[in-house]
């Protein structure tokens, strides 16, 4: 089991330093073997919103490091025009030395849509589509899109480092995206928030079939997101995290219900009263602490690691900026390391 490092902050609670956990993460994660650090997109809500753009955050991460993967989790796709998503990834994979790789999102939020509301409805096969796409222009063949002048050829500069750019599909749980990404021969990004770690399972072993027809070497790559904090023991943890990590919950309550799926596919609003989101926060807030997350000690979080790795995931991404001050997490970094050494 590879282990990594996974951001998607919650602005509520920031000081004046919003960065300094990334780039010390980061550091770590460089110096200790882990095999990445994963930054988002997010648009317009506190949730995630310090990580508009993941290209920034990614050169960011790749100036102050030498060895560790350097990912987006995610690009949202639709949002972007092929060519400037593999501009600015080229550009990460220069800076690094070639240690850029993508998962692409099909986004999901109308919110984020303000960027580009006539991708909306198709959002999810513009995403898949784009795979192809971006293999060609990262190989250094021009750009064939409609869009394109008559008698134009347009390449991307710089030419990136890696020969092909590491590319996983991000799922919220949906089988038929598992294997799309299996089919398309990519990676799958996924996290707990909607499914089991046995529906997982189940799922994982559906992209591994697609997988191997792909014609793509190997058998693929499954990446789980989980919310992670280790001290001395659970107790302990409880008492850094309690506060910070239901917050955290409440926030992304408030985006998910804000605005739901209709049978149409469009989105429409609603609300949750308090004494009901409080209860749903509640709920999800045990689920994360003591089944579907990395708390408590180093032993542990190795028997979920052990859990997790029985369901066929390659690699935990661990959620570290869920609100725990800065000088907690930082804390708990060397125990991470510890749990990395036991998972390997």
């Amino acid at each position: 089991m590879e282990l990594s490092f996974f951001y998607f902050a919650d602005d509520g609670a920031a000081d004046h330093d919003r960065y300094r956990l990334l780039l010390d993460g980061a550091r770590f994660a460089d110096e200790h073997g882990f095999a990445g650090v994963w930054t988002p997109e997010r648009h317009f809500h506190p949730f995630g919103g310090i990580f508009p753009n993941p290209a920034i955050t990614a050169a960011a991460v790749a100036a102050v490091t030498s060895r560790v993967g350097i990912r987006a989790g995610s690009v949202v796709a639709p949002l972007h025009h092929p060519l400037r998503i593999a501009e600015e990834w080229s550009v990460v994979d220069n800076v690094s030395h070639g240690r850029a790789g993508i998962s692409l999102a099909s986004g999901w939020h109308p919110r984020d849509f303000v960027l580009r509301p006539e991708a909306y409805q198709d959002r999810k096969q513009r995403t898949v589509d784009l795979i192809g796409e971006l293999r060609r222009l990262w190989a250094g063949e021009p750009y064939g899109g409609s869009d394109a002048a008559p008698g134009e050829q347009y390449r991307v500069f710089p030419p990136p480092v890696q020969a092909t750019l590491p590319m996983w599909l991000t799922s919220s749980g949906a089988a038929d995206t598992f294997e799309a990404a299996g089919k398309s021969g990519v990676g799958v990004l996924t996290h707990l928030l909607t499914q089991s770690v046995e529906d997982l399972a189940a799922k994982i072993t559906r992209y591994r079939s697609a997988y191997a027809s792909s014609g793509q070497p190997g058998r693929g790559h499954v990446t789980l997101m989980m919310h992670t904090y280790l001290d001395t023991d659970l107790d302990s943890a409880e008492q850094v995290v309690r506060e910070p990590l239901y917050r955290y919950l409440a926030s992304s309550l408030d985006l998910n219900v804000g605005s739901v799926n209709a049978p149409d596919g469009t989105r429409r609003q609603t609300t949750l009263s308090e004494s009901r989101a409080r209860a749903v926060s509640e709920r999800a807030y045990e689920r994360y602490l003591r089944r579907d997350g990395l708390f408590g000690s180093v032993a542990d979080a190795l028997a979920v690691v052990r859990r997790i790795a029985d369901a066929d995931v390659d690699e935990i991404a661990c959620l570290i900026d869920f609100g725990v001050p800065v000088a907690d997490a930082v804390r708990g970094f060397r125990r991470l390391d510890a749990l990395r050494k036991a998972a390997a």
